[in-house]
């Protein structure tokens, strides 16, 4: 099983020292977000200014975690595809557009986002919820045109709490969208409550980049870290071993403090998940 980071864990690192943080603590691979104290660009449900921000950097920070034996499976943007304001979108796309550009030159081959939300009014509401699926549905079909292009997958991350809240609903989106470049980033703590481990497997197994591993207890609005939820972990991963052998599985919501007893934790788990 290939677990990995998210290099938001480490916020308060550079590049070098999270790369070999990672690597020191027995991760194998990691998203990456440009969030480190000398490449601090990472902006959640947003944008940041990246106009003096090169390809040739992004490849060569690529490259620091690689030089560790890191793989870098995804490049992380997480910006918001259902903005309102029609200009504020067109900015938010020509900017995951720009990290397509950078993933591609910088040989990562997914860039990954969420759908995106009002922070006033985030949520399924009905009296929004068909135009903002729309919107959602037009930003995704722009972003796959693109990533053609690029030679890149997106990597979708669908959550209770968004506007794609269920296994059945990402599946729905992706036959809708009709563009094989859409992937589905599984948090299998986004969907716990609307969706059992055996219906992620089932809706979603085929399409399925990476994985995040967090969890969630099914009544809680923001994740914790693996074990402290109510995600069946033995069985989860006995079906990712069966239907998702080697897809990258990224841990979130840790710091280096107890990123190895997390991954500890996992690991455990993991040799549970043999005896299911």
């Amino acid at each position: 099983m290939k677990v990995g980071i998210v290099t938001r864990s480490f916020p308060e690192m550079t590049n070098e020292q999270a790369a070999a943080l990672t690597a020191q603590t027995g991760f194998e691979t990691t998203e990456l977000c440009l969030s480190q104290t000398d490449s601090k660009y990472w902006v959640y449900n947003g944008i940041s200014d990246i106009s003096a921000l090169t390809a040739a950097r992004v490849a060569t920070i690529a490259d620091i975690y690689r030089s560790q034996g890191i793989e870098v499976c995804s490049l992380g943007v997480f910006t918001n595809l259902i903005e309102t304001d029609e200009a504020k979108r067109a900015a938010n796309l020509a900017y995951f557009e720009r990290h397509m550009q950078y993933a591609s030159e910088a040989r990562i081959p997914v860039v990954a986002t969420e759908c995106g939300f009002d922070p006033a009014s985030r949520g399924v509401r009905v009296d929004v919820y068909e135009s903002r699926f729309n919107l959602l549905l037009d930003s995704l079909g722009w972003l796959c045109e693109r990533a053609g292009w690029y030679g890149v997958d997106l990597a979708l991350e669908p959550c209770v709490i968004d506007v794609v809240p269920s296994a059945k609903r990402m599946a729905d989106t992706i036959s809708q969208v009709g563009s094989p470049r859409l992937r589905v980033l599984l948090d299998p703590a986004n969907l716990i409550a609307n969706s059992s481990e055996r219906d992620m497997f089932d809706y979603l197994a085929p399409h399925i980049a990476y994985f995040h591993g967090k969890d969630r207890k099914v009544n809680d609005a923001k994740g914790r870290v693996v074990g402290d939820g109510d995600i069946d972990w033995p069985l989860f991963l006995r079906l990712y071993h069966e239907r998702c052998e080697g897809k990258p599985f990224i841990i979130e919501y840790v710091n280096a403090g107890n990123c190895a007893e997390i991954l500890r934790r996992v690991r455990e788990y993991d040799r549970m998940s043999a005896m299911r």
